[in-house]
């Protein structure tokens, strides 16, 4: 709080996990901070070098983003009232670890529950799924993502070793519609977003040919 009755409200980063056949929202995580900077990386689907001439201008899809960003985690703010955050005070900022960790784990009764196909002799166990997560960062980027790359750097502790500072790496891939199809709930989701950069394009002033220092392209 600011004391200021005018302050902005400041919208949060964070992730949504969904049931991927329900469309049910399982769990929504926001970042208690929003990072400083967040990485963007496209890389173009291009044709196969080995593709004809006539080829080489042809995209065979949507363009493999990847997105990075550093989150911070801090308990300091809830320790200042402990009579309002208990159980920060007796196991500091783990729970918050442990909802981000979970994306990336298959649950101990998933675990169990194949174990027992296993030893009554299913000869067919599918792959555990997981939740589809989406990335959302403001309402003109909602984007279903599979977290590629997690870690977590613990700074500082509590008197029974509990952390309670933390800096946590991500780095996650978008899914398109190649990934997941049209009719995925993912995939229109993708489609939304994608729409909604064709949108931001189409506002993007436009400039002559003198601003390049050429009087056009012969």
């Amino acid at each position: 709080m600011t004391g200021f009755s005018n302050s902005p409200r400041i919208v949060k980063g964070g992730l949504v996990l969904v049931d991927a056949d329900s469309s049910s929202v399982k769990r929504v995580i926001a970042l208690q901070y929003n990072p400083d900077t967040l990485s963007r990386r496209l890389q173009p689907q291009q044709m196969n070098a080995d593709a004809e001439q006539s080829e080489a201008l042809r995209l065979r899809g949507p363009a493999v983003e990847t997105i990075t960003l550093e989150a911070e985690i801090d308990a300091s703010d809830q320790l200042e009232f402990p009579d309002q955050h208990r159980s920060v005070v007796e196991l500091g900022i783990a729970p918050q670890l442990a909802v981000l960790e979970g994306m990336i784990n298959p649950t101990s009764a998933d675990l169990l529950a194949n174990n027992n196909l296993a030893n009554s002799g299913t000869l067919e166990i599918a792959p555990m799924e997981s939740a589809l997560t989406l990335f959302v960062w403001g309402a003109n980027r909602i984007v279903p993502v599979i977290v590629t790359e997690f870690s977590i750097t613990e700074e500082a502790f509590d008197t029974a070793l509990n952390p309670i500072r933390a800096r946590v790496s991500l780095g996650m891939r978008v899914l398109s519609v190649d990934d997941l199809g049209f009719d995925h709930r993912g995939g229109s989701l993708f489609m939304s977003y994608l729409q909604a950069r064709e949108q931001f394009a189409s506002k993007a002033a436009s400039v002559g040919f003198d601003t390049l220092g050429i009087g056009g392209i012969q």
